[in-house]
């Protein structure tokens, strides 16, 4: 005979997860991190769910000359409604998780997912407001430009480079909706009597899913894009390079020796590199990951910026070039001595 409930390990999950919930309470949602050369350590705005913290002052003050709001807790409506909503939903989850009701799960999920669309499009809403509502009579104006931060990933904003990421209480309200989904296809599983393995199944895809966080190269805009240390428009694509660092922010360069030099001036920490990309100087000129490049260094190459290094996806065709012209094989760590 069919029953109503779910099973007593999916009823422990919601548990947890309305805990988390109500865990967000005392840390940031969200973050939006701020790196210009002129404060090298960055500033940093912190959104809990009732309140701004963080560097607010000094964005402030700084935000007066281009002529943008200043930003003030009491100014803002969601941060009165915020508590009582995410406290709505951290019972709601504890108490689907103790009923054991499979209506009321299905609701509080339905419930979470359109709340967070909501969210995150009010949170747009402000950023644009923000960034394009303008005091015409502002100090500095640059004509046509808006300061609107990015939802979400990194945004160049004249000199400062702005990432906008979640924080603690936003991965924990991220996990909470993840293992309300999970719970969804465990209860399902389990209702067809499937066997066992898939459900570790799942939980496996699950934990891969709130785990992972993957970038991947940007095709050069080869007219468009600027390098990102000397400032030239990138116009060759056989010798340009990229950088990806661990929060995604992209870097792009017309030749190989400005990615290298680039790297020791400004002193990239390793750790902050996610991984290194140069033109195939051959075919369609995609991006290849330095590690698995070869390299070939010829005086008669003449790229941009002098470096003469050309990358290849493979060693037959940098042998070609190799014999057609004077200069050597080079490897990845002799580039970045």
């Amino acid at each position: 005979m069919k029953t109503n409930k779910f099973s007593k390990a999916i009823g422990f999950i919601l548990i947890l997860s309305g805990i988390m919930l109500f865990a967000i309470m005392f840390v940031p949602m969200w973050r939006i991190d701020l790196d210009a050369p002129q404060y090298p350590e960055g500033l940093r705005l912190l959104i809990y769910v009732d309140k701004l913290g963080g560097n607010v002052d000094i964005i402030n003050g700084l935000n007066h000359y281009i002529g943008m709001k200043t930003l003030h807790t009491d100014d803002f409506v969601e941060f009165k409604i915020l508590p009582y909503i995410v406290a709505f939903f951290g019972l709601f989850f504890i108490v689907t998780g103790i009923t054991r009701k499979r209506k009321m799960l299905y609701t509080l999920f339905t419930l979470f997912v359109l709340f967070r669309i909501v969210a995150m499009a009010d949170f747009w809403k402000w950023e644009y407001d923000y960034g394009h509502n303008l005091n015409p009579e502002a100090a500095i104006i640059v004509p046509g430009m808006a300061y609107q931060p990015p939802l979400i990933g990194f945004k160049q904003l004249l000199n400062f480079g702005a990432y906008s990421i979640p924080d603690i209480g936003g991965w924990l309200f991220i996990i909470a909706g993840v293992l309300a989904l999970v719970s969804i296809v465990l209860d399902r599983i389990m209702v067809k009597k499937e066997s066992k393995l898939k459900v570790v199944a799942v939980i496996i895809l699950a934990t891969t899913t709130l785990s992972s966080c993957s970038v991947s190269p940007q095709p050069l805009k080869i007219g468009a894009d600027n390098c990102s240390f000397c400032q030239m428009t990138i116009s060759n694509p056989r010798f340009g390079a990229e950088i990806l660092t661990a929060k995604g922010k992209v870097l792009k360069y017309d030749d190989i020796s400005c990615l290298v030099t680039d790297m020791t001036t400004k002193k990239i920490a390793e750790n902050d590199i996610h991984s290194i990309y140069s033109a195939d100087f051959c075919g369609n000129h995609d991006l290849i990951d330095v590690k698995s490049s070869f390299f070939f260094k010829s005086e008669n190459l003449r790229s941009p910026m002098a470096g003469n290094i050309a990358a290849f996806s493979n060693k037959d065709s940098m042998n070609f070039y190799k014999n057609s012209f004077s200069g050597e094989e080079i490897v990845w760590d002799d580039i970045t001595k």
